[in-house]
């Protein structure tokens, strides 16, 4: 059975391997024993903290196979995107140029570096292994940080914002870094992949230009990279636009790639999310995804089970798996 949880020290080993797997754009996850366990550490820290207002706090989940004890996942959320410094985007922008003069009049795609979206929640550290790619276990991985949110949504911003991880060629490189990153740092797309991951964005407003970019100037290549999600974000992607994100104003400024936003509200999972009670059940019916209400124990899975007016039916099994007892409250959605 597969189960959302929240991180723990006990599990570096594993997370540790499944950082090592993940692709160089999932900046959130470098291959770096340090970083990875002051991640967790912060995410215990949220976990006891008294947040009656989102700040500096960050989550972070592992997906876990319970017979074998091996993880299989991970992903995370970030209260506030940008907290302790800007969080940089590409915005996506049409400058006029006129000449009355010579009767020309045209509109030229730009991109901007910009922090607006400094301040939402960033849903982060996504990766999950590939024999469940598109599965149960992939959606659970994504949507059951939605479930988290719902339950306690005075620790979370108004918008949700994820970047997706862009176009890189069969040698790992960016053709969208190569044609702008690379001229003002002079290093490779992995390099600066992992810096971010390491030592935060800081050096980007360093270094990064802060006049419009105009795209007509890049290469074919880069041109064709933005906004274009790679291999690597293709199941994120495709939960998160089912969730109701939309792509259309920002791109990452490392590979291009689209940052999806949506109101939490409107969110699906979130939306048609409710609090139910458990009674005794059997094994079958539609399926939900559903959390625990218990925020030092957060537990979320996917189950079949009937709901009725007295609440969900589970079985003796799920309820021992989930930690959980007949008339204990739980969140769940449609899967």
């Amino acid at each position: 059975m597969l189960v959302l949880r929240p991180a723990r020290h006990s599990d570096m080993p594993g997370i540790e391997r499944l950082a090592a797997e993940s692709p160089v754009g999932v900046t959130s996850l470098p291959a770096n024993s340090d970083t990875l366990y002051k991640k967790v550490q912060a995410s215990l820290d949220s976990l006891t903290a008294d947040v009656s207002f989102y700040g500096e706090e960050s989550y972070f989940f592992v997906l876990e196979e319970t017979e074998t004890g091996e993880l299989a996942g991970l992903s995370g959320i970030v209260a506030s995107a940008g907290y302790n410094e800007p969080f940089y985007s590409y915005r996506n922008e049409t400058l006029i140029h006129a000449s009355p003069v010579l009767g020309i009049h045209s509109k030229i795609h730009a991109l901007s570096l910009c922090h607006d979206l400094t301040g939402k929640t960033l849903l982060t550290s996504y990766y999950v292994e590939p024999s469940l790619r598109f599965s149960r276990g992939s959606d659970l991985l994504s949507r059951g940080r939605l479930l988290f949110i719902a339950q306690w949504p005075e620790r979370f911003a108004d918008g949700v914002v994820s970047e997706m991880v862009g176009v890189a060629r069969d040698d790992g490189s960016s053709p969208f870094w190569d044609a702008i990153g690379q001229i003002f740092f002079g290093i490779e797309y992995h390099e600066a992949e992992y810096y971010c991951g390491v030592k935060g964005r800081k050096f980007i407003a360093e270094l990064m230009p802060q006049h419009p970019l105009y795209v007509p100037l890049l290469g074919d290549e880069a041109q064709a990279a933005m906004g274009q999600v790679g291999p690597a974000s293709t199941v994120p992607y495709d939960v998160l636009t089912r969730e109701g994100f939309e792509t259309e104003n920002y791109i990452d400024i490392f590979d291009g790639g689209p940052t999806l936003h949506a109101a939490t509200r409107g969110i699906r999972t979130i939306a048609q999310s409710r609090l139910v009670k458990i009674v005794d059940g059997t094994e079958g019916g539609p399926a939900w995804i559903m959390a625990s209400t218990e925020l030092d124990d957060y537990r979320a899975t996917v189950v079949d089970a009937e709901v009725t007016d007295r609440g969900i039916g589970l079985t003796a099994a799920v309820r021992d798996a989930m930690g959980l007892a007949i008339g204990d409250v739980v969140r769940i959605a449609p899967l």
